[in-house]
């Protein structure tokens, strides 16, 4: 089993950043794709972030592109998303998720096998 817990969300104005880390612990997790996903209320899960296991490629979710940044500490088990320019439209609570392994970077929700608790995020105008 692997178990995720994020951190790092909370109240910033409209421009500002935040640093979300995901803390895994469990086995093999250098060998998991990484994804960020958030949802806001009343609103599908959507994609945002996703890291692979090996090569450490990324992909991004077109409304975050050139904003928000992910990367991986494989020697903590952590993972980051750095969120720049932060928008109202950003406000959700953001999840960190971890697939099953050795395989092809993921960003579809369904791929990915454990969750974390989740942390909020709001970005006021």
């Amino acid at each position: 089993q692997v178990q995720l817990v994020e951190s790092g969300g909370g109240l910033v104005q409209a421009g500002g950043s935040l640093r979300l880390s995901c803390a895994a612990s469990g086995p093999t997790f250098s060998t998991r794709n990484i994804g960020w996903f958030r949802q806001a209320p009343g609103k599908e899960r959507d994609f945002v972030a996703a890291i692979h296991w090996s090569n450490a490629d990324t992909s991004y979710g077109d409304s975050v592109k050139g904003r928000f940044t992910i990367s991986k500490d494989n020697a903590k088990a952590m993972v980051f998303l750095q969120m720049n320019s932060l928008q109202p439209e950003d406000t959700a609570v953001y999840y960190c998720a971890a697939d099953r392994g050795l395989q092809p970077i993921k960003t579809r929700d369904v791929e990915y096998d454990y969750w974390g608790q989740g942390t909020q995020v709001t970005v006021s105008s």
